[in-house]
């Protein structure tokens, strides 16, 4: 199933076997993650971060550029247990997701295709299976808390392959930041989309605006490319740390199988 879904993180390139160690990080990277963490807000305050929430709205297009509409997405996250759910209202993208990446199993209700209302899901929970699973244990793992104290997650490697990025890989996947070397915050982060878990993407993520929440800087406005092609723009982000979030709540099922969005 296709989702608008990297509206804060992109995922990215396969660098190394899927379950291998990757071997040591490099100074040259880790000086410049060190940099980035330092403009973000710093390692410490990140690293503090115990749950996040963050509601959108974006535009979207289609890849020959037509206008799709309105997506509104709700992202909740916890750092431990590290699950993370997700709420998407959005024409024949409107969807609910809920991953637990310490027993590695979680559910979705998926956007219904087969009716003339474009805003509706199945009205079925489901299983996370196949290349949901994949989707969802990716998102998860390439969250932004985690890259961005990538030195401090065990199984991380840490390099640069040119000026100005930095390179994080971790679980199979590497994501490439490239740095403003004025602010040492992320202009980009490139890699390979899996929001088609069947059809795996290049993808870009180009930050164009940021906030400071709890003495961290997030981006808020930014937009997603595939293949160079502009599908979505974040237009509005509002974002809170610290919420108390609970597990009971991030995996509680809809009863009307729609998505959990403030109104």
């Amino acid at each position: 199933m296709k989702r608008f879904a990297c509206v804060l993180v992109c995922l990215a390139a396969v660098a190394c076997g899927a379950g291998e160690a990757p071997p040591a990080s490099k100074p040259e990277g880790l000086q410049l993650l060190r940099k980035m963490q330092a403009a973000l807000g710093g390692a410490d305050k990140i690293a503090a971060i115990q749950d996040y929430e963050e509601t959108v709205l974006a535009k979207t297009w289609s890849p020959d550029g037509n206008p799709l509409g309105d997506v509104r997405k709700r992202t909740r996250w916890m750092r431990s247990p590290n699950v993370v759910r997700l709420d998407q209202i959005g024409p024949r993208d409107t969807y609910v997701l809920y991953y637990d990446g310490s027993s590695g199993s979680g559910w979705e209700i998926l956007p219904d295709l087969s009716i003339p209302d474009s805003m509706k899901t199945t009205g079925k929970v489901t299983a996370l299976a196949g290349g949901e699973l994949e989707f969802a244990r990716a998102y998860l793992s390439g969250f932004p808390f985690t890259q961005w104290i990538a030195d401090r997650t065990p199984g991380t490697r840490v390099t640069s392959p040119a000026a100005n990025v930095v390179r994080i890989e971790h679980d199979g996947e590497a994501t490439d930041f490239t740095l403003d070397p004025a602010t040492w915050l992320p202009l980009k982060s490139a890699g390979v989309s899996l929001a088609d878990p069947d059809r795996p993407v290049q993808a870009e993520m180009r930050y164009e605006a940021w906030t400071t929440v709890a003495g961290i800087h997030f981006p808020t406005k930014r937009s997603n490319y595939h293949e160079g092609l502009k599908l979505g723009t974040v237009a509005e982000a509002t974002i809170r740390v610290g919420v108390g979030l609970t597990v009971e709540q991030l995996a509680a099922k809809p009863a009307d199988f729609a998505p959990d969005l403030p109104r």
